[in-house]
């Protein structure tokens, strides 16, 4: 399974931000699209990434207040990323190595969306579902050999 599978599923909407917008800004709009990240662009490309990590450690800095810093001054500047064609495998190990909850996925230096750690563990979770039904499936419609008895 790619990370393909796991935007194709989710959709395309991308919210970004620009890196000079003010903090509290960009947390209103966190709020109300119910979002954990929102990635900061500029000039079209990938700058940083804001995450509820990076909003604690500004309120903290800043007395309790997201009122005063420009996402510039608070973001992640080296956000972990990956490409539609990454394994969900492979995500998942850089995902748990880094303690990272969002990771965007950049193709061709174009942004593809946001994937969350709860995604990769949904994604996985559903295919291990798929299999097992299979599986039951296939040992429910086991061929009976000569001389056996059908599995009650």
């Amino acid at each position: 399974m790619k990370v393909s599978d796991i935007l194709r599923v989710k959709g395309a909407a991308l919210i970004t931000a620009s890196p000079d917008q003010p903090l509290s800004e960009a947390v209103n709009t966190m709020a109300e699209c119910d979002i954990g990240s929102l990635v900061v662009m500029e000039h079209g490309e990938l700058v940083g990434i804001l995450t509820f990590r990076e909003v604690i450690l500004a309120l903290v800095k800043n007395g309790g207040s997201v009122n005063g810093p420009i996402l510039r001054s608070v973001m992640d500047e080296a956000p972990l990323t990956c490409t539609p064609e990454t394994e969900i495998d492979e995500v998942r190990r850089m995902m748990l190595g880094q303690h990272a909850r969002y990771m965007p996925v950049v193709s061709q230096a174009t942004l593809m969306g946001v994937i969350s750690l709860y995604d990769v563990a949904k994604a996985v979770v559903d295919s291990q579902d798929f299999e097992n039904r299979m599986l039951k499936a296939y040992i429910r419609d086991w061929p009976v050999g000569e001389g056996e008895k059908p599995a009650a």
